[in-house]
């Protein structure tokens, strides 16, 4: 089999991103008006990291110097889709059946209180970079495929460098979240850190109140999403400062027995936080007080920490009692907690945590084919006694390792109908 790296340089040399059709029109109707401009918009941030690196890319981000009314204008009654919701921020989205993307009018920042910035719409490209965040953030790409490089950006990207651009100190007091966005890019990149770096991080890290909570949670989840966040721990620094932005997260040791094992399981943003968060005593449920969490994520981890204590008092939850738990919580949720179990029960080896992550993905559950019609069709009537026939059918059919008898059912109903 080939190597999926190997495929992906073929085909960032014969069919690069950019060549793409709806792309091309995009970049042609911002060109159209401004003949005497060289460079009317260029791709930045992620997507020209992700192409100079043979990765996938997601979302795109256009740099340009075209203003968020013109861009309106150019592309009303396309084929693009037209999405406002950042256009105090100089964005607008476009949207098509393939592509998501953010086109940003060039700007320089005037002033900035950690938080919001006063900025200044410009042309020049240089000033654009230069009110960045990072070097590799500040690489653009032509829709010809030519770069431009003001910051020396290629150079960082290649010695796994992240950098601030100028005066760390300035850019972090621009906005508090690039201490956040640092560690995310330093695990994704295993970059290596710079003395100054981290004093000027640790003499700002106050400064992350001032951010809106959903905006650090936003950041969160992608540190989350980085492949190498659970070798968190092998970056004495880095951990540090995770640390102490994110104290609830009492339990960053358990990650080490989780390093390594990224080839067998997937680790979603989930297992990560019950891994970090639950135990005995609630803590999980001051971080989902303290960062407003979605329902669904409170709801999860509540039920996570409800089933680990389960799992402390019974030793057949992961054995005998397998397949029923299966049926109730699902196998994502059996998945999460057995990483969680090896990961806070020292005594617990790989080879106990991948024979029951086997058995879980082996365990075929058959559906429970009863319902209150069946019932009724049997000659029972409508009420509270069909939920509890159901239940009790249920039941039988758990116990009975997911099995009843259609005579066994017509006589539990026989039963209750007198």
């Amino acid at each position: 089999m080939l190597d999926s790296n190997f495929i992906r340089k073929i085909k960032k040399i014969f069919f690069p991103f950019y060549r793409n059709s709806d792309l091309k029109f995009v970049f042609k109707k911002l060109k159209e008006d401004f003949p005497k401009q060289p460079k009317t918009a260029m791709f930045v941030g992620g997507c020209v990291r992700k192409y100079l690196l043979n990765q996938e890319i997601d979302d795109i981000d256009i740099a340009t110097i075209l203003t968020t009314d013109q861009i309106k204008k150019k592309f009303e009654g396309s084929k693009f889709d037209i999405i406002e919701s950042g256009i105090k921020h100089g964005t607008v989205t476009l949207v098509s059946k393939k592509f998501k993307l953010e086109l940003t009018t060039l700007r320089k920042d005037i002033k900035t209180d950690g938080r919001h910035a006063e900025i200044e719409y410009t042309d020049n490209w240089e000033k654009d970079s230069e009110r960045r965040d990072f070097t590799i953030n500040a690489i653009y790409l032509d829709i010809n495929g030519k770069i431009f490089d003001p910051q020396l950006g290629i150079t960082d990207l290649k010695n796994h460098n992240i950098k601030f651009i100028g005066d760390p100190q300035k850019r972090i007091e621009e906005d508090y979240l690039r201490i956040i966005r640092f560690v995310r890019f330093s695990l994704e990149y295993e970059s290596k850190i710079e003395q100054t770096t981290i004093e000027a991080i640790k003499l700002n890290l106050d400064g992350i109140k001032k951010i809106s909570k959903e905006r650090i949670l936003s950041e969160l989840f992608k540190i989350l999403n980085t492949k190498n966040f659970v070798r968190l721990n092998n970056n004495k620094r880095l951990k540090e400062i995770f640390s102490l932005i994110f104290p609830e997260f009492k339990y960053l040791e358990r990650l080490n027995k989780l390093d390594n094992q990224n080839n067998i399981s997937n680790f979603d943003k989930k297992t990560l936080l019950a891994v970090m968060l639950i135990d005995e005593q609630n803590n999980h449920e001051y971080f989902s007080h303290k960062y407003n969490v979605s329902n669904e994520l409170k709801e999860t981890l509540s039920l996570t920490a409800k089933s680990f204590a389960s799992i402390q008092k019974n030793k057949e939850f992961f054995f005998k009692d397998l397949k029923k738990n299966i049926y109730f919580f699902g196998k994502m949720h059996l998945m999460t907690l057995n990483t969680l179990q090896f990961t806070s029960n020292k005594k617990m080896k790989l080879k106990n945590y991948i024979d029951v992550l086997n058995s879980i993905k082996k365990i075929d559950i058959p559906k429970f084919s009863f319902d209150g019609n069946y019932l009724k069709e049997k000659g029972m009537k409508e009420g509270a006694l069909i939920g509890k026939t159901l239940k009790l059918i249920e039941n039988e059919w758990l116990d009975n390792n997911f099995n009843i008898s259609d005579k066994r059912v017509l006589k539990i109903i026989k039963d209750q109908n007198h």
